[in-house]
């Protein structure tokens, strides 16, 4: 009863609103004074429905961000877009320079390899499966759609949140083009791209090329002071060592991107569309603080006054920085991306025919410190207290056909199969440093010089077939049934925790970590001893069904029941303690299932200078899958913190979605986006024995408000050229980021934040050459991207980038 009670409320709300417009529209002059003859709203069209369909037409809640408002807001990556989508946000994962993103609820905050995204990434329709290269650049493309809550029908891959579909630029056949920029600011940010497109047969053959590379150094100093250390152990050598860091930045990128099409179209109902992609990322690795309270017993750290520092954080990064034993953080980041595409559209009398075929390949070396905490070297030894490095191969190949029907008449449909096959290497390593602190030398001799592998692999297939048809009864109103069957299968192999010796059976003292080029190496297929595996397959039906009524040409309304799932998982952390892994750590969770109701109203009103949408939602999840970090007693009696899943917990998540656009006079464009909801757990009970009522803790990633304001004044300065001044605001609530197992106290929050930027472009007449001034962050704000308290061990915590100025020129020919 309460969810039709918000329904209603909320169609009376917005049927009152949506009046008031109307009738004032009606008292006013039809006929706006000559200088404002062209002012209104421009038109966005979507493919929200895999259709090119006008935005206000279309019954989904989507958002569109076009070229313009990417380049006035200077957007580094699609997750600094975020603030412009209503109940959508963006983070980062704590430790790495991996994407969490939030919708209605549904987020991800672990860079767990075989946790599939429930919001689900495309890249000209590849499905990119995990959060690592998600924070996508934004030069070149022609535009990103958000559609939010569960996607079951159109694209149904673990979408319970929602889906971001990026589109990049095509081939232009019929021109030649050129266009650059550069870029210089704060960090020692320098930025290069261009593109450019070429005519190679009239009409016929066309090749788009575009390469763009980021350099900075980081926009955090290796600072902030340790110690003096007090082991738990006796004749420590690293008793009473103490220091500082030396203040040198942290953190920097190293990305190049490259991507390389070429169009055919042989004929006017047939295009070809070959395309290939390349990502070269050697950034440094990621920086952040310790956040560790002083004199605080719940924490290791702690004890060991191992702890917080004071002062800017932003100067407080830590990190051993350590090279060889595998980890090579001196180094930095290694992450390879290749990925090819042939996509084929093939018109028909009836219809369009569409297929995707895409392979995309992924090495990453991702090393880190996961206690950001400065640390001594003695004798040439650094003190590695808990360093690590996140090792995978990653092969995902996709394929899909579908078909979108034209008959002309009440009835149409898309109608198309699915496949990806999805295959992960992985290997987890670590140096416990501070195990040699706390408790004692492993087998081998200290734990600081001898790494510990954690190696699994995971082979998974999904296919799906799906059909959705519109059918207009009226010439107002229209209904839509779609369904979609998934079936998916995975393999699971892993071993548990051993260290380098324990490779090779029986245990060799003398095989070390210089026997492995890399970590890799150690893989579960190589060296077999202690392996084991699993294999599940899921069936799930997912469904949606929508009525649309256009009740004037500017206004249109619908009413959406939908259900979406998330594949079920096995969790790339099994085995952390070094016991052998029993067979109920080989029971993967069950999919995860988000129930939505979904009422909107999407309007153009004050002839077009306004629009006007709104939405509410219901979202039920069942059985959802929870993260939850807890401890573990390891063999040897030490402890470390373990990453478990489990089919928990039971929410509810509802609220309000506006997104407003306004052109009061020509050449102001206001854009303001505000969402608002209201989520709570119905359950939630954790098998293992916990010290709290879950039940009563905030869904993770879940502000209870969003909203950002925009602006944009246009003006020419008289045979000059043009000016362009941007500015915005962006305001995000109090957010649970990480959830202790055991006490509230423990719980990590991303504070409310509230960011201000602006920019400023002097371009001329024509628009071939522009410059540009941007300001992001400009009250300085210092504010948490990604915090997390491991257990009864540390507190890690990341922040945003401080104040950020850049100078931009660009061309475009």
């Amino acid at each position: 009863m309460k969810r039709f009670a918000l329904l209603a409320g909320s169609a009376a709300v917005v049927v009152a609103i949506a009046q008031v417009p109307v009738a004032h529209a009606q008292e006013v002059d039809s006929t706006p004074p000559q200088s404002e003859a062209h002012a209104s709203v421009d038109e966005i069209v979507v493919t929200a429905t895999r259709r090119a369909t006008n935005l206000q037409s279309t019954p989904v809640a989507v958002s569109a961000i076009g070229e313009n408002v990417i380049a006035q807001t200077a957007a580094r990556n699609i997750g600094d877009l975020a603030a412009f989508v209503p109940n959508f946000s963006a983070a980062k994962i704590a430790g790495f320079n991996a994407a969490s993103f939030s919708i209605r609820g549904a987020s991800q905050t672990n860079i767990s390899m075989y946790s599939e995204p429930p919001i689900t990434v495309l890249v000209d329709d590849f499905v990119i499966a995990h959060v690592q290269t998600q924070l996508l650049d934004t030069f070149d493309l022609a535009g990103m759609e958000v559609l939010r809550g569960p996607q079951g029908t159109l694209f149904g891959k673990n979408t319970t949140g929602g889906a971001i579909v990026v589109r990049t630029k095509r081939p232009e056949l019929d021109i030649l083009g050129v266009q650059g920029m550069v870029r210089v600011g704060s960090f020692g940010t320098r930025q290069i791209k261009g593109a450019v497109n070429i005519p190679i047969v009239e009409d016929m053959l066309a090749l788009r090329v575009v390469g763009s590379y980021e350099k900075s150094d980081g926009y955090m100093r290796r600072g902030g002071c340790y110690g003096p250390i007090t082991p738990l152990v006796a004749d420590s050598k690293w008793a009473g060592a103490a220091g500082c860091g030396d203040g040198k930045r942290v953190g920097g990128d190293d990305i190049f991107d490259g991507r390389v099409k070429l169009l055919w179209k042989p004929g006017d109902r047939t295009e070809v569309l070959f395309q290939y992609q390349a990502l070269r990322d050697r950034s440094d690795a990621a920086a952040g603080v310790n956040g560790t309270p002083a004199n605080n017993p719940r924490f290791l750290l702690s004890r060991l006054n191992i702890v917080e520092g004071t002062g800017d954080p932003l100067k407080n990064a830590g990190g051993s920085f350590r090279s060889g034993y595998l980890l090579d953080q001196d180094d930095g980041t290694s992450v390879n991306v290749d990925m090819y595409q042939i996509h084929v559209d093939q018109e028909v009398d009836f219809g369009q025919f569409s297929a995707n075929i895409g392979r995309r390949d992924e090495l990453a070396h991702l090393p880190q410190s996961y206690v950001f905490s400065n640390v001594p070297t003695i004798d040439g030894e650094t003190l590695s207290l808990y360093d690590g490095d996140r090792a995978f191969k990653r092969r995902t190949q996709q394929a899909e056909l579908r078909f979108a029907s034209d008959f002309g008449g009440p009835f149409d449909f898309v109608a198309g199969v699915f496949h990806q096959r999805d295959r992960v290497y992985r290997c987890g390593h670590q140096l416990l440093g501070f195990l040699d602190l706390s408790s004692r030398p492993g087998p081998f001799g200290p734990n600081n010089l001898n790494p510990q592998l954690l190696c699994n692999a995971q082979k998974a297939r999904s296919t799906a077939g799906y059909v959705e048809g519109n059918y207009k009864l009226t010439d107002r109103l229209t209904l839509t049934a779609g369904v979609r069957y998934t079936t998916e299968t995975k393999r699971w192999w892993g071993r548990p925790t051993v260290y380098v010796q324990q490779l090779v059976s029986p245990a060799d003292p003398n095989f070390t970590w210089q026997d492995l080029d890399r970590a890799l190496d150690g893989n579960v297929f190589d060296y077999p001893a202690g392996v084991v595996s699993s294999k599940t397959t899921w069936r799930e039906p997912t469904w949606r069904g929508t009525a649309s009524y256009q009740a004037t040409d500017d206004i249109f309304a619908y009413f959406t029941y939908s259900r979406g799932f998330k594949s079920g998982l096995y969790a790339d952390s099994t085995g952390i303690s070094g016991a052998a892994i029993v067979p109920s750590q080989l029971i993967p969770t069950n999919p995860e299932k988000a129930d939505s109701f979904e009422l909107g109203v999407k309007t153009e009103l004050l002839d077009k200078r306004l629009r006007f949408n709104l939405a509410a939602f219901h979202v039920t999840y069942n059985d959802a899958q929870r993260q939850v970090n807890v401890p573990v007693v390891r063999v040897d009696g030490s402890q470390i913190q373990e990453t478990r899943y489990f089919n928990a917990a039971k929410a509810v998540v509802k609220g309000l979605e506006a997104e407003i656009t306004a052109v009061p006079v020509e050449g102001i464009t206001l854009r303001s986006a505000i969402g608002y909801q209201d989520a709570k757990y119905k359950s939630f009970v954790s098998p293992l024995p916990t010290g709290r009522n879950l039940a009563e803790a905030p869904l993770e990633r879940t502000p209870r408000w969003q909203a950002s304001l925009d602006g944009t004044y246009e003006t020419e300065i008289g045979n000059w050229g043009k000016v362009s001044v941007n500015g915005n605001v962006q305001y995000a609530g109090r957010n649970l980021y990480n959830l202790s197992l055991t006490s509230a106290l423990d719980d990590a929050y991303l504070p409310a934040r509230t960011l201000f930027n602006a920019s400023i472009t002097f371009s001329d007449p024509e628009d071939k050459y522009y410059i540009r001034l941007i300001g992001q962050n400009l009250s300085d704000k210092r504010y948490l991207v990604g915090h997390l308290v491991a257990g009864g061990l540390f507190v890690t915590k990341n922040y945003g980038p401080p104040r950020f100025l850049a100078a931009e020129i660009g061309f475009k020919m």
